[in-house]
């Protein structure tokens, strides 16, 4: 059975394809511990002249200095800003997509209680809202205070299985100041056992086709060992499994690039994300590089360890 969604909400869509001479800005915000130093840093080595936060009051003459947006501009701002509010931030927003030349997206990153509760422990930090709380209870009310934020963001981009590396790359997959030749496709392998991808736009569901853990001669591999994919390939619904990818997809890549989508995500799952949908994302990369579309490939619950030697297939061209 194949699994499809499609997810239309702002949080994404994703940004909109800028024109040569818009001025651009983008706004990281989100949960403290999420990565938004990390999402600075990245656009900064970018190109983007990067901000943290700059008091609200100020922002506005940051903005129009010197007749307006002069260079890419990247502002952080989270609870700790000075004067900082939630409805201010989304006037911001709402004013700078009305001007004229300016290309503006605000960025959210979550990440799940758990996960951030262990980052703050393991670094030691104080949680910025937790000063006489408990770390859950400041995380908790930093996710209801920003929850109008996340509604109305671009890009929601989720940190909990994401290391740094891979955060970095799916910045410059979306924000990249060099020309873009159109729309970049991700296509990502998981395992159901962990959850769905959550930046997906599109799901399909392997776990029907002949299982490879079973199999003690390949199990320790994955879906990038070539046993494992002969395995796979030779499951008898495994051609008509991936031509009804492809011809779902196909129809689908112009339609979403002429609607102004800059990436698209395809995830395909199976149950521990090593074996079957490994192999498809593989074989579904190489079927849309044929085509000219831009395509990257991660590979979420796949042990770097695990893969051939010198090849991290969490990230691979």
């Amino acid at each position: 059975m194949t699994e499809v969604t499609q997810q239309d909400t702002p949080a994404t869509t994703g940004p909109q394809a800028p024109s040569s001479t818009a001025g651009r800005v983008v706004v990281v915000t989100g949960l403290s511990g999420a990565g938004k130093t990390t999402a600075l840093k990245a656009l900064e080595d970018m190109g983007w002249e990067a901000v943290d936060n700059l008091p609200l009051a100020l922002l506005d003459g940051l903005l129009h200095a010197g007749g307006g947006i002069r260079r890419p501009l990247a502002l952080g701002i989270d609870v700790r800003t000075r004067d900082f509010d939630v409805d201010a931030i989304k006037r911001v927003m709402a004013a700078l997509r009305d001007e004229d030349h300016v290309d503006a997206n605000l960025v959210f990153l979550d990440s799940d209680t758990e996960v951030l509760m262990r980052r703050f422990t393991e670094t030691r930090r104080r949680h910025p809202l937790a000063v006489d709380l408990p770390l859950l209870d400041g995380i908790q009310l930093e996710r209801q205070m920003l929850k109008p934020l996340r509604d109305v963001a671009d890009v929601v981009m989720d940190t909990t299985r994401r290391p740094p590396r891979e955060l970095r790359a799916d910045l410059e997959t979306k924000f990249a100041l060099a020309a873009s030749p159109g729309m970049t496709v991700c296509v990502t392998s998981f395992g159901f056992r962990d959850g769905l991808p959550r930046d997906a736009d599109l799901v399909f569901d392997a776990r029907f086709l002949r299982n490879p853990h079973y199999v003690p001669d390949l199990k320790p591999f994955t879906g990038v060992d070539a046993r494992v994919a002969a395995y796979v390939e030779a499951d008898p619904d495994w051609p008509g499994f991936f031509d009804g990818i492809t011809r779902l997809v196909a129809p689908l890549l112009p339609r979403y690039e002429a609607e102004g989508k800059s990436y698209l995500t395809i995830a395909v799952g199976c149950t521990g994300g090593k074996h079957r949908s490994v192999f498809t994302v593989e074989r579904l990369a190489r079927w849309l590089r044929d085509r000219d579309v831009p395509v990257t490939v991660r590979h979420r619950d796949v042990d770097p360890q695990a893969l051939p030697p010198g090849r991290d297939m969490r990230e691979s061209p």
